[in-house]
């Protein structure tokens, strides 16, 4: 039977042609389309097909080929740098230390460097509020300015002091790290830093459903998955332990489709060396849409491209969604969620601070969100 045809990358008739060229050099076969054949070079969304069997040989491929999506991060003498990156979000909270620590740990692990990000308004108010809200109805004078970033300076240091006694006594890895301090919205000036500073991962710090306050730090969080190109791994105050490395189960939420493929080989990228049993599961409960024997044969596929994890799946009932993944969490004694950025919709609910039902994963459970 002759493999199915996907869909590896969308771009120009130019960067396609090349890709094709390195691609084929490797001994993959490579299928053009949506090209003008009239004006080829004007061409715009060709897509680079390929044979399904294929797709884990090209993944690491273009790994090494960074001009196809960003652009490299440069100093001024041209070089380009290839190390590793975390990009933690803080609010000077107390989730925003076991986003540290879960960081921290993660970056040790993987050889990578860190970089705090706290954003803050230009009308600072009490620590109640994670971030502050801006009242652009009054005058801003420069002295104010002024004061506002020598209050959150103070705080920026006071947060690395702890991070360096938490170094010091041995409870968070020795890493290389640093901080920077951006003005305005925080879900606008992570996204614009991201794009800058090019992380590997962005590792961010939710509340707990226990607590009474607005849970604004969840909606910033719904805020970045919606806009990043950056896999996020959603850290909640009560995860019950401090480092992913522990991690026994984890849950992979599928539909079938090529975006969960390649959503599938980001994790394993991410987490390269870890070991956890991964538990592919259906993300709709439509009996007619997805049942076993699709996913059966999605993991079968999955085995068979990574011999060396240990996959199982889960079907899960007919019914309310989210109690479903609810349910599967606390059976499965579910370490972390993995989703891909497809299903926004579903990331929403899971965010969103109006929900009033409590949310096992939410409130306990991390999640790593893979953008698509």
């Amino acid at each position: 039977m002759e493999d199915k045809l996907v869909t590896l990358a969308i771009h120009t008739y130019e960067k396609a042609q090349i890709l094709k060229t390195i691609l084929e050099s490797e001994g993959i076969d490579v299928y053009i389309h949506n090209v003008n054949q009239i004006q080829p070079v004007i061409s715009a969304g060709v897509r680079v097909r390929i044979k399904e069997s294929d797709l884990p040989h090209a993944l690491r491929i273009l790994e090494g080929v960074k001009w196809l999506n960003d652009k490299p991060e440069e100093d001024n003498t041209g070089a380009i740098y290839t190390q590793k990156k975390i990009l933690i979000p803080i609010d000077f909270s107390d989730y925003s230390i076991k986003a540290c620590e879960i960081g921290f740990n993660y970056a040790y692990k993987v050889g990578a460097e860190v970089m705090l990000l706290h954003a803050y308004f230009s009308a600072y108010l009490p620590s109640s509020l994670p971030f502050a809200i801006y009242d652009n109805s009054g005058g801003r004078d420069e002295e104010s300015v002024h004061i506002i970033y020598k209050r959150v300076q103070k705080d920026i240091e006071n947060i690395c002091t702890i991070i360096n006694r938490k170094i010091e006594a041995g409870e968070f890895p020795k890493v290389k790290y640093n901080y920077t301090l951006r003005e305005g919205l925080p879900e606008e000036e992570i996204v614009a830093y991201a794009k800058e500073y090019h992380p590997t991962l962005i590792v961010m710090g939710t509340r707990g459903n226990k607590q009474k306050n607005m849970d604004l730090i969840g909606s910033v969080t719904a805020e970045v998955i919606e806009a990043t190109k950056v896999p996020l791994l959603a850290i909640p105050e009560n995860m019950p332990f401090d480092d992913i490395g522990t991690i026994k189960q984890l849950g992979f939420a599928t539909s079938f489709n090529e975006s969960d493929i390649l959503a599938f080989d980001k994790f394993v990228s991410l987490f390269n060396g870890y070991n956890a049993n991964i538990h592919i599961f259906n993300i709709s409960t439509s009996k007619n849409e997805w049942n076993e024997i699709r996913l059966t044969g999605f993991c079968e596929y999955l085995k068979k491209q990574y011999p060396n994890l240990v996959i199982n799946f889960s079907v899960l009932s007919d019914g309310d969604l989210i109690n479903a993944i609810e349910k599967f969490v606390e059976e499965k004694e579910i370490d972390m969620i993995a989703f891909s950025t497809y299903r926004r919709s579903i990331i929403m609910r899971i965010f969103n601070p109006s929900i009033t039902r409590k949310m096992l994963f939410h409130s306990n459970t991390p999640l790593l969100v893979i953008p698509d």
